[in-house]
Order: structure tokens, then C-alpha cells, then sequence
């Protein structure tokens, strides 16, 4: 199980230039990647994508790639034509308005004057580069693996209250048909004086209502939903959004029993089981 939130960090330092990437990781219900990136080392965003993508499902990831360069084999190259085209520019508005001519530095300002070029292109950084990605993606997926280690752990002691007041639910299901069973047959008995509590019509109107009023499908239900919840939390798999879903089973069949209950101690039992499953919805949203 991995969690959504997570950190990643790894840098490389050489003679000529130094590496940092770092990479923060957030809740999210898609995958979304979000780069601050030197513009130089934009043509490898794409490569980073890929191989994020490979290991991260959901989420949304902030991937900072920063180069500073220590020893440059850039050149500078000077375009002397625009250089006289301000100047020109700039002898006439002088001449119309009696200002200054600009200082040298200020020609360094204007755009098309000069150009940097990096003699060895971005293809330098791909090696170091790579290896930093896979640091960085390391620590990444081990911090993710961590706090995932700990979300399970309250994932199965939430899981744990759950089932114990479904037990106590499964339990007391046959004590309910019975406690309707004679609520029904009393009441029938004060509104129809004349009628025998073992008139047959009666007993198969009271039949049907009692179908109509178990929970027995709805206790198979969610033994059936608890041991898929258990077997999905020791997947090695993308599993958030199925728990999500799962729980939403659970709830719809709580609800159920809960409107067909005529017993208090069950309706509580039900009220401590959706509490239960609050907090592992508020849990799941964490998990990749």
C-alpha cells in the first residue's frame, strides 16, 4: 500500500555544474505533474513524465529540476547590426529631445543585442541527470511505501470496529424477525379482535412483511464486502480508488438496515459501524 504523500530529493555535483531535483507529492484523484525547470533542461521534462508515470498513479507531484553552472562553456555573440540600429534610434530622439545618449551597459538590456549560447547543448546533463531521477524517485516511492505502512495499520484497527459491531449485528439479525414477528401479530391482534393470532391469513401477511423487512441479505452483503476489504488492503496494487468504492457499498447496505430495523441496540450497532467507515474514507483519501 502506498500513501499519496511523499518526498523525494537527490542532487549531483560536478567540476563544471550541479544537479538538485525534488519532487513533493500531494493528495489528488488523478495523477497531475507540475514542473519548475530550468529552461535549459526542458527538453528532458517529457523523459521524467514517462518515467514518473511508470511508477506513480495518482496525485499530484511538484518536480523542481534546478542547474547551476560552475564552470560555463557558453560564448557570448554580439549582433552588431542591431547594435547600430539602437544607436541610430537612439542619436535621434536624443537630438529631438537634448537627452543623453545610453550608457554601453544599457545597450546589454535591449532585446537582439546579445545571445547565449551553450557550446555543448542540454545532451550534456542527460547522464547525470538520469541517475538523479532515480534517486530522487526512490526516496520518493519509499517515503510513499512509509506512510502507506502506517495508513494500513489504522486501515485494519478501523476495519476491526467495523466488523465487531457487524458480528454483534449478525448475531442479533434473528432476534429482530422474531421481536417483528410478535410486534406484528400483537398489532394486528388489537386492530382485528376477532382474528386468531394463528389465522393463517395473518401469519402469511406477517410472512411478508417479514421479508420485506430482514436483513439477512444485507449481513451476507457485508461479510462479503469486509473480506474484500481486507484482501484489497494487502494488495501490492493501485487500490484507493476501489476501497473508495467499497465503502460506498458498505454505507448504501448500513443505510438499509438501519430503515428496516425495529431494534434500537441495532440501529447503534449501525451507527458505530458508519462511524468506522468515516474514518476510513477520511483515511483511503490518502492513498494512491
Amino acid at each position: 500500500m502506498q500513501s499519496m504523500t511523499g518526498y523525494g530529493y537527490s542532487g549531483y555535483r560536478g567540476e563544471d555544474y550541479s544537479l538538485e531535483l525534488e519532487i513533493k507529492s500531494y493528495n489528488n484523484r488523478y495523477l497531475d505533474l507540475s514542473y519548475s525547470i530550468n529552461p535549459l533542461l526542458s527538453p528532458f521534462e517529457p523523459v521524467i513524465d514517462k518515467r514518473i508515470k511508470e511508477s506513480v498513479r495518482r496525485g499530484h507531484l511538484d518536480i523542481s529540476l534546478r542547474l547551476k553552472i560552475l564552470k560555463s562553456s557558453s560564448t557570448i555573440t554580439l549582433d552588431e547590426n542591431m547594435v547600430a540600429l539602437y544607436r541610430d534610434a537612439f542619436e535621434r530622439i536624443s537630438t529631438l529631445t537634448g537627452s543623453e545618449m545610453p550608457k554601453a551597459s544599457d545597450y546589454a538590456l535591449l532585446s537582439g543585442v546579445m545571445a547565449v549560447a551553450d557550446n555543448e547543448g542540454y545532451e550534456r546533463y542527460s547522464g547525470e541527470l538520469e541517475g538523479v531521477l532515480e534517486e530522487a524517485l526512490k526516496m520518493l516511492l519509499e517515503s510513499k511505501r512509509k506512510d502507506g505502512e502506517g495508513t494500513k495499520r489504522d486501515l485494519e484497527r478501523l476495519i476491526g470496529l467495523f466488523e465487531e459491531a457487524y458480528r454483534e449485528i449478525e448475531r442479533r439479525s434473528g432476534e429482530l424477525e422474531s421481536h417483528f414477528s410478535s410486534l406484528l401479530i400483537e398489532k394486528f391482534s388489537l386492530l382485528m379482535e376477532n382474528i386468531s393470532p394463528d389465522d393463517p391469513k395473518l401469519l402469511s401477511e406477517v410472512g411478508t412483511l417479514l421479508v420485506r423487512y430482514s436483513i439477512n441479505e444485507e449481513v451476507s452483503r457485508l461479510r462479503v464486502h469486509i473480506d474484500e476489504f481486507k484482501r484489497i488492503i494487502n494488495s501490492e496494487e493501485s487500490i484507493g480508488k476501489r476501497l473508495d468504492f467499497l465503502c460506498q457499498e458498505m454505507n448504501r447496505e448500513c443505510n438499509t438496515i438501519a430503515s428496516k430495523s425495529q431494534m434500537v441496540e441495532i440501529n447503534l450497532l449501525v451507527v458505530k459501524m458508519k462511524d468506522s467507515l468515516e474514518n476510513i474514507r477520511e483515511q483511503i483519501r490518502n492513498i494512491e
